[in-house]
C-alpha cells in the first residue's frame, strides 16, 4: 500500500479542533486530488458540515471506543476509502501511544497539533497531568484557543515547556488575534562555563536537553551528581549515570542517564552507587543507546552519599 499522510489534531473536548479542521478543510490551498479521510474518534458539539468542504473526496468514519482502535480497522478504513490522506479528529481522554499502536505501516505522520481551551487549561493540567502531558509530549504546536488579555502568558509558557521545548506555542485570543509565543527558555546552568555545574534541582532539565541537543554539549566539560547503573552487557570500565526522573507523574518514574567511561577513576562501582562526575562530553555509539548518543569521558569520580529521598526524584519542576 502506498504511504498514507496523517495530520493528527489532539486535545479535549471543546478545545477548538472541530472548528480547526473544519476551516482547514474549507481551504481550497488543501485541495490537491488526494483522496481524504476525517476519522473521528470522539463526539463534541461542534458538527462538521462537509457541505462546505472545498477539499474534494472527504469521506468520514468515526471510531467510538478504545476498543475499535485498532490496526485491523484502520487498515480496512484505508482500504475501504482508498485513502491518501488521513485527518484525524483523537479522543482527548485517549493516550497517544494506543493510536501509534494501531497505526497502519503504510501510515507516516505528516503533522501534529493539540488545542487546549485556555479557561481549562490550569485545571486540566492540575487534575488530569498525565492526559495533558501525553498531548503535548510529541506535538509539534499546541495552540491555546480563547486566550484572555488577562491571563499571565508564563503560567501557560511554563506548563507547556515544562513538557517539552519543542512545540510552538500560539495563543489565539477571543475575537480571533494570533500571536506567537517569543518566551525565552533561559537554562538554569550556564551551557558556556568552563565547567557546567548541574545543580541536583536541574538534573532532570539538563538530561533533556542532552538528549535532545548533545551537538550543544560535545567538547564540554559538565560536573554533576548521579547514580550509578552497572550491567556485565557493558563493556569493561563503561556505566550509566543518571538520575530516576519523573515526567508527569509517580506512575511513570524511571530511571535515565548517561554512557559514562570511567577511565579508570574509579573501580568496583555497583548499581545505585551515588557519585560526584567531572566528565567532557563526546558523541559516538555505545552499548547503552544501542547507538550513537551522549557519551561522558570521566575527568574525575568521587563517591558521595545519597540523596534524600525527597530529593533523589528528579522532576521538570
Amino acid at each position: 500500500m502506498s504511504e498514507v499522510s496523517v495530520y493528527l489534531f489532539l486535545g479535549f473536548l471543546d478545545s477548538g479542533k472541530t472548528k480547526f479542521i473544519q476551516e482547514t478543510l474549507e481551504d481550497e490551498r488543501m485541495e490537491n486530488g488526494e483522496r481524504t479521510m476525517l476519522l473521528i474518534c470522539e463526539e463534541g458539539e461542534e458538527e462538521y458540515d462537509p457541505s462546505r468542504f472545498k477539499v474534494k473526496n472527504v469521506a468520514i468514519e468515526r471510531i467510538d471506543t478504545p476498543e475499535d482502535l485498532n490496526e485491523g480497522t484502520l487498515y480496512y478504513l484505508t482500504r475501504k476509502h482508498r485513502a491518501q490522506r488521513v485527518v484525524v479528529e483523537y479522543n482527548g481522554m485517549w493516550l497517544l501511544q494506543q493510536f501509534f499502536d494501531a497505526m497502519p505501516e503504510s501510515w507516516v505522520i505528516n503533522q501534529m497539533m493539540t488545542f487546549f481551551d485556555s479557561a481549562t487549561f490550569t485545571a486540566y493540567n492540575k487534575n488530569m497531568r498525565q492526559l495533558v502531558f501525553d498531548k503535548i509530549n510529541m506535538t509539534q504546536m499546541v495552540v491555546l484557543n480563547r486566550f484572555k488579555g488577562e491571563y499571565e502568558r508564563q503560567e501557560y509558557h511554563k506548563i507547556v515547556r515544562a513538557v517539552s521545548r519543542r512545540p510552538e506555542i500560539v495563543y489565539e485570543y477571543v475575537g480571533g488575534k494570533v500571536e506567537y509565543d517569543e518566551i525565552e527558555d533561559p537554562m538554569p546552568f550556564d551551557v558556556e562555563a568552563p565547567v557546567i555545574e548541574i545543580e541536583d534541582r536541574d538534573f532532570a532539565l539538563f538530561y533533556r536537553d542532552l538528549s535532545e541537543k548533545p551537538q550543544q554539549y560535545v567538547g564540554k566539560t559538565v560536573k554533576f551528581k548521579g547514580m550509578a547503573a552497572v550491567s556485565k552487557k557493558l563493556p569493561a570500565g563503561c556505566v550509566v549515570i543518571g538520575r530516576f526522573i519523573m515526567t508527569c507523574c509517580e506512575a511513570d518514574i524511571a530511571y535515565d542517564g548517561f554512557a559514562l567511561k570511567t577511565n579508570g577513576h574509579v573501580s568496583g562501582l555497583a548499581t545505585k552507587d551515588w557519585l560526584i562526575i567531572v566528565a567532557k562530553v563526546g558523541f559516538e555509539y555505545s552499548p547503552v543507546y544501542r547507538k550513537e548518543g551522549p557519551v561522558l569521558m570521566a575527568e574525575s569520580i568521587e563517591r558521595c552519599e545519597p540523596l534524600p529521598p525527597e530529593e533523589a526524584v528528579a522532576t521538570y519542576y
